[in-house]
């Protein structure tokens, strides 16, 4: 270490006290770089040691035609533009037989917001995918999409039991749990210049909200790089942490985790209802990443053993923003740098989630390799199409196989471990599997 503002934060991390926005801003202005990578990298070691985490899956995106036109985006299009698509029923079952067929273990499902296609064509499909291929895991629609269902379905208010009442009536239908897309940054500012038209920061994490209640699990991401500043990137994580800590709270108490009094809390538009979250004091934190001695029973909620009655946010993924076609194309791409060092602030700040992904369609191989080493302990999955974005290549074919995902854990100094969407592990003969630890 040849920082020493950062001795602090060192002792926090080791003693497993969560760090305060203070201490985010040190981490991100150090040029200690690979201090910050190696503390990440502790943290990454105490949840999971020398596990590594893959899934085999396939995306779905079933059109990108949207209602939207937000400034950030190169996928949507308008009916009638060129490249505009809608996918059937029968062509979207048809690729999830494939997938089935190929052993995959999940769908991702996720599309623009379609002005014309009504609610019942939704809990349609996942009917026809849960009746069609029975054993996969169906994650789909984003928070942004599930507020346009409530809109277009007519079920509520978005404030009221709509949202609870179309997540319901998802599940009853087949959905397993809610991909993480559309978080981008929890700021109003940076939601006004780039996502205007787009649902609020509050709205997104109330449908997560309802959705844990429901037991349903799901991801969050972070889309950063663009035109908000490493302060809202902080404030986002610190929003993250506190609806965890709430989430959490009843599970955490049954394994006899300590809370923790929380720090002081980043200063932006977006409030946490603790009325609405949880009981509890809203300065209560709970911490998953200090020694091993702090946990008399379990430290993480997934994997094997008794599981949370709610859901809970299982995975960060930071994504960087690639300009592309967008109306934002004059801004440039974060730097490799600048992506290492979110990962790793993400894996240091964000306490009590269990996993940090890097998604290596937006991140390659290669830096994905280095990103295990810097906090992340997940390298996504198979994917074989991605219509949205990705660091390199043209088209949407963005495949990879379990052959050069393995190799890519074990070249980076893990062991690979296959997981279904719920962090089970998975024992895999070709297309056959099973999961091993419930």
């Amino acid at each position: 270490m040849r920082d020493a503002a950062l001795e602090p934060i060192v002792t926090k991390v080791l003693e497993g006290r969560r760090l305060s926005i203070t201490d985010g801003h040190a981490l991100y202005e150090t040029r200690d770089l690979h201090a910050v990578l190696r503390l990440a990298d502790l943290v990454r070691r105490r949840l999971h040691g020398d596990h590594a985490y893959y899934n085999v899956n396939r995306h779905i995106n079933y059109s990108n035609v949207c209602a939207l036109s937000c400034r950030f985006c190169a996928f949507y299009r308008k009916r009638g533009d060129d490249g505009a698509y809608e996918m059937s029923h029968d062509e979207i079952v048809a690729q999830a037989k494939a997938a089935d067929a190929a052993g995959a273990t999940e769908l991702h499902i996720v599309g623009g917001l379609h002005p014309w296609l009504p609610f019942e064509w939704y809990t349609q499909l996942l009917r026809a995918l849960r009746e069609a291929v029975p054993r996969l895991h169906l994650k789909a629609f984003t928070a942004v999409e599930i507020v346009h269902l409530v809109r277009i379905s007519k079920r509520g208010s978005l404030k009221g039991e709509g949202v609870r009442q179309v997540l319901a009536e998802l599940k009853q239908a087949g959905l397993g749990s809610l991909p993480g897309g559309g978080a981008e940054v929890f700021d109003d500012r940076v939601h006004d210049e780039a996502f205007k038209g787009k649902i609020r920061s509050s709205e997104w994490l109330e449908v997560h909200r309802v959705a844990h209640e429901l037991g349903l699990n799901s991801n969050v991401t972070m889309l950063y790089g663009h035109v908000e500043s490493r302060s809202e990137r902080l404030h986002h994580f610190d929003v993250i942490r506190r609806q965890q800590d709430f989430t959490l709270r009843e599970w955490a108490e049954s394994q006899g985790i300590a809370m923790q009094a929380s720090p002081e809390q980043s200063s932006g538009a977006v409030e946490i209802d603790a009325s609405a979250a949880g009981d509890g004091s809203a300065n209560d934190a709970i911490v998953l990443t200090g020694p091993a001695d702090r946990y008399p029973c379990r430290r993480l909620p997934d994997g094997g053993g008794e599981r949370p009655s709610r859901g809970y946010f299982q995975t960060i993924i930071p994504l960087p923003f690639y300009p592309d076609a967008s109306a934002l194309e004059s801004l440039p791409a974060p730097t490799g740098l600048e992506n290492l060092r979110t990962l790793a602030i993400a894996r240091l700040m964000l306490d009590n989630l269990p996993h940090v992904k890097t998604f290596w369609i937006m991140q390659t191989i290669g830096m994905a390799q280095i990103m295990l080493q810097s906090g992340a302990d997940d390298i996504d999955g198979t994917v074989v199409w991605y219509d949205i974005t990705k660091a390199v290549g043209d088209g949407t074919h963005q495949e990879t196989t379990v052959r050069d995902l393995r190799s890519a854990i074990r070249e980076a100094g893990f062991t690979p471990v296959e997981r279904d969407t719920v962090y089970r592990t998975v024992h895999r003969d070709g297309a056959e599997w099973r999961v091993i630890s419930a």
